[in-house]
């Protein structure tokens, strides 16, 4: 027939598998991920055209994700692919996310150990998370009215996969602390090495920055006492984890279940703050914001110096700094009962007394730069800074009026350390550790340890973080107590923002994240909206501004230009 002749079918139509290979390249190349997962399943001749087609698999790659930051030359696209798939599969589909999650929880139930094969797959699909990070790059646009905060595609696809309950509890609820509060009152044993399903969960839990602070259908099960407990407990604190959040194996590796403890206690007590549910909302109620490296978007027109030229880490600028601690009596009684014979490996029990919180603005300048040293990472140097902090809500606060001086490093498994030291009167005296969360410019910041600069046995120590805001660093010719000025927190905050609270979350589902309803109904009736009133009192607790500029960014304008 004249059709099988052509190359065409009796109704004159071309068959695909006769296109030149360019073309058939252009059409595929357009295809969902998921889509092209299935291409090889329909014939020999396509199974063969897709299978080992690297080219087709990275511009399909790149047409859904990022472009990888770091440029990787031997990166496996083929593989890349099919993980981004196999990742949104169990994390969208609900008789797999169902079957995985119903597995986990029985164990935990049992106390008998998930099956291998299970472990392996929740293993590697949360490196799989870890790498869409790892090769996130800035789209060009901006998450934030600063545009201090780039968006990323591989972030925001990881955003959607875990935009429903079942993600989350399924990939960022494994840890030692959420199997404490699943476990309602038994006894359970600190594992006497890290597990890998715990770390990685933290870990993922962090980089997400939504801090998932109840767990279950109950209404009653809260996750924040478990990691106060696991924040205030002095145990944790030794020299081998050099008081900061490092694994007590002495390696300087980080413990992402320390930092996922930080974030939960903070997450609790920053949901509490009026003035800081505006301040943070860019940050603690957008999924994966910020939570790769060189997400921070400096300013094109911040002043550079010489050494801010050799400084990789972005150092200099403005950062809010958000501190907590509890009354050191409870602090003391929570650490030394009386009728203390707790071993070690046995996890304090859950604490509950009540947090102030501290706001903190701090301003840094880059003082020097140092080859790293031996115990550091080799790739990068090390930055040393000084600068100024000022309490933004409580301005009486000696401990929060300081000068400040640290460190920025790479620590041997590539994380960035920050060290910082209060001074006062020339005299350090409060001393913290932290890690960047996402690496090197990351804008969701550096979360951590605070404590005594002398190591007191006794404490007290409590857990911080902070993140950058802008690039108004200080002069090193101006004087300490001039450094800080009205404009440093006016790119702060989002006035437009509604307050945040549970129920404001798009996902919120009563009972799931939130306090129990009867609760929530008792503390709404006590609680007022936050006035224009009091947020200015609150704004003027850093400087006396001027009037005028407050009434002007009520008013429309919440954005003074850097």
């Amino acid at each position: 027939m004249m059709g099988e002749a052509d190359g065409t079918s009796s109704c004159g139509v071309l068959h695909l598998v006769l296109l030149p290979a360019e073309i058939l390249h252009h059409i595929f190349s357009g295809l969902d991920a998921r889509d092209l997962g299935r291409l090889p399943r329909t014939c020999r001749f396509l199974h063969d055209f897709v299978k080992g087609n690297e080219k087709l698999c990275k511009d399909v790659y790149l047409n859904t994700l990022d472009k990888p930051a770091q440029g990787d030359p031997n990166l496996d696209w083929e593989r890349e692919l099919h993980d981004f798939v196999r990742l949104g599969l169990l994390c969208t589909d609900e008789k797999v996310n169902e079957q995985v999650r119903r597995t986990l929880f029985l164990s935990d139930r049992s106390d008998q150990t998930p099956p291998r094969g299970l472990i392996r797959t929740m293993c590697a699909r949360l490196m799989n998370c870890h790498s869409l990070l790892k090769h996130a790059s800035p789209t060009g646009e901006a998450q934030n009215d600063a545009g201090t905060h780039a968006a990323s595609r591989n972030a925001a696809a990881l955003a959607n996969m875990f935009r429903e309950e079942p993600a989350r509890v399924t990939f960022m609820t494994r840890s030692f602390i959420y199997e404490r509060a699943r476990g309602e009152g038994k006894l359970l044993q600190l594992p006497s090495t890290p597990s890998e399903t715990h770390q990685q969960s933290a870990k993922l839990h962090c980089l997400s920055g939504r801090p998932l602070l109840n767990y279950g259908r109950t209404r009653s099960t809260r996750v924040y006492p478990y990691a106060a407990a696991k924040v205030y407990d002095l145990r944790q604190n030794t020299t081998r984890t050099e008081w900061g959040p490092f694994l007590e194996d002495g390696s300087g590796r980080v413990d992402w279940e320390k930092v996922e403890a930080v974030m939960i206690v903070l997450g609790r007590n920053i949901r509490g703050q009026k003035l800081t549910a505006k301040v943070f909302a860019d940050l603690w109620e957008r999924s994966f914001a910020g939570s790769w490296a060189r997400s921070y978007v400096p300013s094109p027109n911040r002043g550079i110096r010489d050494l801010d030229l050799q400084d990789p880490y972005d150092v200099a600028g403005t950062w809010l700094r958000v501190v907590c601690f509890v009354d050191y009596n409870d602090f003391y009684n929570f650490n030394f009962p009386g009728d203390d014979q707790m071993p070690r490996e046995v996890p304090r029990p859950p604490l509950d007394v009540g947090e102030a919180t501290r706001i903190i603005v701090m301003k840094v300048h880059v003082t020097d730069v140092q080859p790293p040293g031996e115990d550091d990472g080799k790739e990068l140097p090390v930055v040393h800074f000084y600068g100024v902090s000022r309490s933004v809500d409580d301005s009486w606060d000696e401990n929060a009026n300081s000068n400040l001086q640290g460190t920025v490093r790479l620590t041997k498994e590539g994380e960035v350390r920050w060290t910082t030291f209060s001074v006062f009167n020339g005299h350090v005296r409060w001393r913290s550790e932290g890690i960047q969360i996402g690496g090197v410019g990351s804008a969701r910041g550096v979360m951590g340890h605070w404590f005594d600069n002398d190591y007191d046995p006794h404490g007290p120590c409590g857990p911080s973080a902070f993140f950058k805001v802008s690039d108004r660093a200080p002069s090193p010719k101006e004087d300490d107590d001039k450094r800080i000025t009205f404009e440093d927190f006016m790119p702060i905050v989002d006035f437009d923002a509604e307050l945040v609270g549970d129920s404001d979350d798009e996902d919120y589902v009563v009972g799931e994240w939130g306090e129990d309803d009867g609760a929530e109904e008792e503390e709404e009736e006590e609680e007022e909206d936050v006035s224009e009133e009091e947020l200015m009192r609150d704004l003027m607790a850093l400087t006396a501004p001027d009037p005028d500029l407050i009434n002007l960014l009520f008013h429309g304008h919440h954005l003074v230009d850097q």
